[in-house]
């Protein structure tokens, strides 16, 4: 653990210009398209460009990511400009023999602007975030690594991600926000998260599927969601990221 500390230590150190940009993000908003039907060839495309027209609206207000497919990286770059693409994962290698692996440096080349990590769904050991974090930050890529405890999320702070988001593995894909359902579990990990690393900001994720639920989140002091299936199932996708926008666009103007 000593070794992956000072790492962090020293990835924060080097991410530095990266922390300055952090600050002037006033929400974020970011889509994991999973391995959704909707998540492919014309349909994620289609999403993308909605994701477009809501990071354009809310230009300097809410920033809009979308976590996307591998095989989508590219295309989904070419489309948008305002949205910023990123991975879903990326493994802690060189390029080099590492058949079915997936560098930093690849989705870098296929434009990706930073990479998800550590979800749920695509666990990582400590050590492997650790490295993977330090990779994508040598490269100018951004991170945001997910934790299921306040615990793991501290843990994770100690390395400088960019950010980190908060997602309970039994609140996901259920529509119960654990900004309502669990509120505790979003204000331990913003004081822990505080403790080690101030400078690394938190999402909230699990179960957020309205405008009330983001800005519940906004309000126990996190600064954006993390999302998935309220928007790539919508019936609108465009109307569910607008309305979730809107809902923390709102909240942030009363903090002012």
């Amino acid at each position: 653990m000593g070794t992956v500390l000072l790492s962090g230590l020293h990835a924060r150190m080097a991410s530095s210009s990266a922390s300055s940009k952090k600050s002037s993000w006033q929400a974020i908003l970011v889509i994991n398209y999973k391995a959704y039907p909707s998540a492919f060839g014309d349909k994620g495309l289609a999403i993308a460009l909605a994701a477009e027209h809501v990071a354009e609206e809310y230009q300097g207000v809410v920033r809009v990511v979308l976590a996307v497919p591998a095989t989508e990286i590219s295309r989904i770059s070419e489309v948008v400009d305002k949205a910023v693409v990123y991975a879903q994962h990326m493994d802690p290698v060189e390029p080099g023999a590492h058949t079915g692996f997936i560098p930093a440096e690849a989705i870098k080349e296929a434009g990706a602007k930073g990479t998800l990590l550590n979800h749920s769904e695509h666990r990582l050991v400590l050590s492997d975030i650790d490295k993977s974090v330090r990779r994508a930050t040598q490269l100018g890529l951004e991170t945001l690594v997910c934790a299921d405890t306040p615990t793991v999320a501290a843990a994770v702070a100690a390395l400088s991600p960019t950010m980190i988001a908060i997602e309970p593995p039994e609140l996901i894909g259920t529509g119960i926000p654990v900004s309502k359902a669990k509120p505790e579990i979003v204000t331990g990990t913003l004081r822990l998260v505080r403790m080690i690393n101030p400078d690394v900001p938190v999402l909230t994720g699990a179960g957020i599927s309205s405008g009330e639920d983001a800005a519940a989140a906004i309000r126990l002091g996190t600064l954006g969601v993390l999302v998935a299936s309220a928007v790539m199932k919508a019936a609108d996708p465009e109307a569910k990221m607008r309305e979730l926008a809107e809902a923390m666009a709102r909240e942030v103007s009363r903090r002012k």
